[in-house]
């Protein structure tokens, strides 16, 4: 090159220096031992750092993925009006639930103040036609149930006991006269229910180990024993009792009245998981509840399971949003914690947990999927339900695990959330049905023989 040539390109150069941006870098490094340093690279090195130079340059302009879940984009397949009431319910939780969840879930007390606003959305007995309910599908349901858990497990479980268990009983169990008494008021929130089957001494067992009491005198039952366990009960203004009858030996429902006569609730206290449920300890002593409060089509414990089958895919679509909260909070933060100057999502060890958990999850979501498909198409069984809670229970263990391991320390912490999904997803692991329990309905199915000991 002529020296006109080398001249014109150095002119060149100085143009397109940042002299303000050079002034600042001088106060804060010896440039002339910056220019020293980089003259003694060699080839490979200058290479090297012009490649991070670049790198550096270039961060903030790459176009990053969304945070979403739903990997296999499951919710095309909701009509516009199913689309609309998800996001009524996802945007209530992230703007009313999500700020408070950490505070409430750490004190162990139950946010009251959100119980209007809940009403306000109109969405409790999603599923049931009239009474005042939506009436919309089972599958709307589920992605509710879904929605509620991936902000908070706690509230989703709330929601549950009453929306579900508590009106589920009544829809099912009631006669047309307790019907048109509580739902409307419970579909409203004006009326909170709560579900009594489980006891101290009987879990798995309470098809045929019950040991509530009920006994018929005139036109009263006289109710005595003990449940445990039981989710929002200590403010309830109704709780569903489960009782066995002295006379018959069959297991009947009852609408228990806090107010009843004999009734007594007692708060759980130091639980490691859904702190924010207020669950109880409920003591009926010679409990007087009147014939007209007796579930009038609670006649054996069959139509107690069928509460439990109708509410169990709740129960799985609940572990979805558990591990979907878990994982999107995950996903979240691998993007913004950096190490050794870059976001440690581009780190492979990182990039395979993160694909070992959405592959987890989207198994879980199409098989609930499918699963709300066949309970909306009268084709559910109770083994169809208890592979969903075994299968999701399972997986959302290994999801929010992964979910603490990809952020360290900090995945102990409150604050980022997780460490409440790891603590959260014990309980769904246990609760409507162990997985043992579960497993074994599921193996009587396959198999046609029952392992179930009596």
């Amino acid at each position: 090159m002529s020296l006109f040539g080398k001249v014109k390109n150095t002119i060149g150069l100085l143009k397109s220096v940042d002299l303000e941006a050079l002034n600042k870098l001088s106060q804060k490094v010896d440039l002339s031992q910056v220019m020293a340093a980089v003259g003694n690279l060699d080839d490979r090195q200058l290479k090297g750092l012009m490649k991070m130079l670049n790198s550096q340059a270039k961060k903030g302009q790459h176009k990053l993925p969304p945070i979403d879940g739903d990997f296999y984009n499951l919710a095309q397949k909701l009509t516009p009006e199913e689309r609309e009431i998800q996001m009524k319910m996802r945007n209530f939780m992230e703007d009313e639930v999500k700020p408070i969840a950490n505070q409430y879930w750490n004190r162990a007390e139950f946010p009251h103040e959100i119980i209007p606003k809940f009403a306000e959305l109109n969405l409790a007995g999603i599923a049931y036609k009239g009474y005042g309910c939506p009436g919309q599908s089972f599958l709307m349901e589920g992605i509710l149930a879904m929605e509620l858990a991936r902000v908070d497990v706690s509230i989703s479980t709330f929601f549950g006991v009453h929306s579900g268990l508590a009106m589920g009983s009544i829809y099912l169990c009631g006669s047309e006269e307790q019907k048109q008494e509580w739902l409307p008021k419970m579909q409203k929130f004006e009326k909170i229910g709560a579900f009594g089957l489980t006891e101290p001494e009987v879990g798995s067992g309470a098809a045929g180990g019950l040991g509530t009491s009920c006994k018929k005198v005139g036109d009263e039952w006289i109710l005595n024993g003990e449940k445990k366990w039981i989710g929002n009960a200590t403010f309830s203004d109704i709780t569903i009792i489960w009782a066995r009858d002295v006379d018959s030996g069959r297991v009947k429902g009852f609408i228990v009245r806090k107010e009843n006569p004999g009734f007594h609730a007692e708060k759980m206290k130091d639980k490691m998981a859904l702190r924010t449920v207020q669950n109880a300890l409920i003591t009926l002593t010679d409990c007087r509840v009147p014939e007209s409060d007796r579930l009038q089509n609670a006649n054996s414990f069959k139509d107690t399971a069928k509460v439990l089958q109708m509410t169990r895919a709740s129960v799985a679509w609940q572990a979805v949003g558990c591990a979907r909260g878990a994982y999107e909070a995950a996903l979240k933060y691998t993007k913004k914690r950096e190490q050794f100057g870059r976001p440690i999502a581009s780190f492979q060890l990182i990039q395979n947990h993160l694909v070992e958990m959405v592959s987890n999850l989207t198994a879980m979501q199409t098989l609930c999927f499918r699963l709300s498909e066949m309970q909306d198409g009268g084709q559910l069984t109770d083994e169809h339900a208890s592979l969903a809670k075994v299968f999701c229970s399972m997986r959302t263990r290994d999801v929010v695990s992964r979910a603490r391991e990809v952020m360290g320390g900090n995945g102990i912490l409150l604050e980022y959330d997780v460490a409440r999904f790891v603590a959260d997803a014990e309980a769904i692991y246990s609760y409507e049905g162990t997985k043992e329990i579960n497993s074994l309905i599921v193996g009587r199915a396959i198999t046609g023989y029952s392992a179930f000991v009596s």
